[in-house]
């Protein structure tokens, strides 16, 4: 649907408004932005052209609030429609959002305002609010003013959202036309696995360069449907819940609560889905439990169907020519079993099924795999505006295990060491600084340091291995990269979250946190009878994740097997601070708090 690059109605030669002025005048009644009130059955809709009307108004009504071309503006909000019409209209007015993730804790939302030396900041409610109004009075920040969504307080300094749109016009909703591709888009702050985020500034260029990328390699029909549910606070979700849809005149759905997500799903169904690995692996756990509990007759014809998908996009993921029997066999159990179960779980449109942030583990792509959903690991990084690498379905086009080859536009390149460089259009302008400059962080040939190490196969594709600074190196001398292990380890089914410690040690020990709803369905499966939850300490659990265990280290070399582990119950997430906002391990804050348990680990 794009044009192509350097040619005049190239979208990586406009601006955001350009492209929503565009979509607007050639799409007007088509569907931009839906999403459901709390408590309502039923979405709610605005066309395109609603909704450059309403980003029209809120231009005003946050330039009349002082918010003047270049300053920075801080939002704090769940995946809700103010958010997105709010970034939008921010760049109209020459603004530069920045969305902080919701789980952010006070220090980070302090680090975050002084850092941006935003002035004004809109956030969700009078609790989020809280943690936000004694910054309007420390000296260190720029903060002014507080708008707030959900039941402001003037009382307490807030200024009602609800107020925005009756601005008397006063022209700087045109301030967009003074805009280049070059001009900043969005600061995005990285979610910091070690130490404070950085600020990574990125321009319209770069998302609209990233966004033509993603649009040339995937095939989806036009007017896709989006379901947006990830942190706008992350890249991901902002070049496929905003770049994207402007790019693609997309139907943007509004999914507010994650955990509503199953019930979303089979009302959009979406030809395109994105999830980290966690949550696929949720939805498979689903999945599994409901399959588990259908009877006999019912189950030997889902299982014949899984298995003539697993060997057909087995064939297809190693490259191998599908003989034309299996791909009629195949035709026919999608068509018949397969269709049905994920037209269910509103996953039966899929032209492309993504996973992204950390890498996924093999048994839960073989498991969509086996359901005919076959899900394509893609690689970036903040700093690369999203995408840099990815699989796609077509024969030849992708590898299991990989995070594909480059989008249109991005080189990749390995040091000697083994870590990865990037250099593209779409690659961030740089780290914003505390006095708003913008310090460039490629060298003299362009190449981005992403500080991931991996290497690069005969046909082109990236394997991601590990991060630079992770790499575990054994008393011994042996480099050993945990991912790969924990990854392995992960494979088990009962086994939700893995970290494997060593630095400076003769041997890997892990520690291993029970998946509760995956333990549930295995006792089921086991007639293991525990009324009620899966304990860790459950002597059958205890030895089938010990079997676990014993399993990878076979798949491992010596260096990298796992000689004692620690099984702990209950989840680690963004919210107890094991897990990053984007679900990444924060390795140093688990060995901080497990500190004990890893040393009894190393005891006789």
């Amino acid at each position: 649907m794009t044009s192509a690059p350097g040619t005049e109605d190239d979208p990586t030669n406009r601006t955001l408004p350009e492209l929503l002025l565009r979509n607007a005048r050639e799409h007007p009644g088509l569907p931009a932005l839906s999403w459901r009130e709390p408590g309502a059955t039923t979405w709610s809709t605005l066309t395109w052209e609603q909704a450059r009307e309403t980003v029209s108004a809120l231009a005003e009504g946050y330039a009349a609030l002082g918010v003047r071309p270049g300053d920075h503006v801080l939002l704090m909000m769940g995946n809700r429609p103010e958010h997105w019409l709010s970034d939008l209209a921010l760049v109209h007015a020459g603004a530069v959002p920045t969305t902080v993730y919701s789980t952010a804790a006070p220090e980070q939302i302090g680090y975050v305002c002084r850092h941006s030396r935003a002035r004004l900041a809109v956030v969700e409610d009078p609790d989020v609010a809280a943690h936000w109004e004694k910054l309007l009075d420390d000296p260190g920040t720029a903060l002014e003013t507080l708008v707030v969504l959900d039941r402001p307080d003037p009382g307490r300094g807030h200024t009602p959202y609800d107020g925005l749109t009756g601005s008397a016009p006063s022209g700087a909703f045109e301030r967009w036309r003074d805009l280049t591709p070059d001009h900043l888009v969005t600061v995005v702050y990285t979610s910091g696995t070690t130490g404070d985020p950085k600020g990574a500034a990125i321009t319209h260029r770069q998302v609209l360069a990233q966004a033509t990328a993603l649009d040339a390699a995937v095939d989806l029909p036009d007017h896709p449907s989006h379901v947006c549910y990830l942190p706008l606070a992350h890249i991901a979700e902002r070049l496929l819940s905003v770049y994207l849809p402007l790019v693609r005149v997309s139907h943007v759905w509004m999914c507010a609560d994650p955990a509503a997500l199953a019930r979303a799903l089979p009302e959009i169904r979406p030809p395109h889905f994105v999830g980290v690995p966690r949550v696929w692996e949720k939805l498979a756990t689903g999945v599994r439990a409901s399959l588990a509990a259908l009877p006999e007759e019912f189950t030997a014809v889902i299982d014949a169907a899984r298995e003539v998908a697993s060997d057909y996009h087995g064939r297809r993921a190693r490259g191998e020519e599908v003989p034309a029997d299996l791909e009629e066999r195949y035709r026919d159990a999608h068509a018949s079993v397969l269709t049905p179960l994920l037209a269910r779980l509103g996953l039966d449109r899929l032209r492309l099924a993504s996973s992204a942030s950390a890498p996924m583990p093999v048994d839960v792509l073989r498991f969509w795999s086996s359901l005919g959903v076959a899900v394509m690991d893609v690689w970036g990084l903040t700093e690369s505006v999203g995408v840099a690498t990815l699989n796609t379905p077509e024969v030849g086009r992708n590898r299991l295990g990989s995070v594909g080859r480059p989008v249109q536009g991005v080189q990749v390149r390995l040091a000697d060491d083994g870590e990865v460089f990037l250099r593209g259009p779409s690659v961030f302008e740089g780290y914003l600084q505390p006095d708003g400059s913008v310090s460039p962080a490629t060298d003299d040939e362009g190449w981005f340091a992403t500080g991931d190490v991996g290497r690069i196969d005969e046909d082109g594709f990236l394997w991601i291995t590990d991060r630079k600074k992770e790499i575990i190196v054994t008393s011994g001398g042996k480099n050993v990269p945990p991912v790969l292990v924990e990854n392995t380890l992960k494979e088990h089914p009962l086994v939700g979250q893995a970290l494997v410690h060593g630095d400076g040690r003769p041997y890997l020990v892990a520690l291993l946190v029970l998946d509760p709803e995956m333990a549930l369905a295995w006792a089921r499966e086991h007639g293991v009878d525990t009324g009620g939850a899966v304990p860790a300490d459950h002597p059958e659990v205890v030895a089938e994740v010990e079997r676990a265990v014993a399993a990878a280290n076979t798949r491992l070399s010596r260096p990298e097997q796992v000689k004692r582990h620690r099984l702990l119950s209950g989840e680690w997430g963004p919210g107890t601070g094991e897990l990053t906002p984007s679900l990444k391990l924060r390795r140093r804050v688990v060995e901080d708090r497990y500190a004990e348990e890893l040393a009894a680990l190393y005891r006789d």
